[in-house]
């Protein structure tokens, strides 16, 4: 991925091919912040973020489909009760063939259950830091319920705006949906993975999410070694960066350009003031 225009493209990893969107300048001439969809996305469903964060940062963005997402390889069915840390696993395969470098990763609801559980089971020195948008990191009744709302409504609510994304829509609702509700659902397998995160993390999460309580921002805060910064937002759902889309971009550029900074100065991770662990 050194040179390349703005656009869609295309990537094999280890057999599977994969869609992938890229904005702004190539790994070799700026760090690259990878955006992980959430559980019904994909690469081209983030509107204007990407360009916001180019704009903000003069960092390069990437974002790709997870198979069985927008116009990759499909997942055959059902989709296992692990494949989000499954998704993990993949990552280090797909960041090299991406030619990423200095990265910050920003993840979405599944997407930043996937960024979680990654940096919970490697120490990626390329990696300055993390903004994980209303992750999962075990289920909840509230979120389930909607999940089920959601079966209900596909047909007539959900199908007809995601269609245009997807491949196979229904394959990948079916696929996601069905994990979901599994009783052996192994999302809660990443909370034990929190504390061995060791970059500087900010999570952001809308006070009215309808797929989780602020109970999973508190897992960050008991597991973590370092206490992350929390941006939660007043009157805003499950997507912040759909329904206050200026002030979560402004909220990840901030944070995006203070931890590269540092890493580029080779201090140790950045912490905020009031945010700074106590000495030892």
């Amino acid at each position: 991925m050194d040179s390349r225009t703005d656009g869609q493209i295309f990537l094999e990893v280890e057999g599977v091919r994969l869609e992938a969107r890229v904005w702004g300048p190539p790994p070799r001439q700026a760090p690259t912040i990878v955006l992980l969809h959430e559980g019904l996305g994909s690469a081209g469903i983030w509107r204007a973020l990407p360009e916001a964060l180019v704009a903000a940062t003069g960092c390069g963005v990437f974002a790709w489909s997870r198979a069985g997402y927008g116009a990759s390889s499909p997942r055959p069915l059902p989709w296992p009760a692990d494949f989000l840390e499954r998704e993990a696993g993949a990552l280090p395969a797909l960041f090299e063939t991406a030619g990423l470098g200095r990265m910050v990763l920003v993840g979405h609801s599944d997407g930043g259950s996937i960024a979680a559980a990654y940096l919970g089971q490697n120490d990626d020195a390329r990696v300055a830091g993390a903004c994980l948008i209303a992750p999962h990191f075990f289920t909840e009744p509230m979120g389930l319920a909607a999940i089920e709302a959601a079966r209900r409504d596909y047909r007539e609510r959900i199908r007809p705006r995601l269609v245009r994304h997807h491949r196979d829509v229904d394959a990948m609702f079916a696929g996601w949906a069905g994990a979901w509700g599994r009783a052996d659902f192994a999302v809660g397998r990443i909370e034990a993975l929190l504390p061995a995160i060791s970059v500087p993390v900010l999570a952001i999460q809308g006070r009215e999410d309808q797929y989780g309580t602020l109970a999973q921002i508190d897992a960050l805060r008991r597991h973590l070694p370092a206490p992350p910064e929390v941006a939660i937002l007043e009157a805003c759902g499950h997507a912040p960066h759909l329904e206050r889309p200026e002030e979560t971009a402004r909220l990840i550029a901030d944070f995006a350009n203070r931890v590269l900074l540092s890493q580029a100065r080779g201090q140790r991770p950045y912490f905020s003031a009031k945010n700074r662990p106590p000495p030892g």
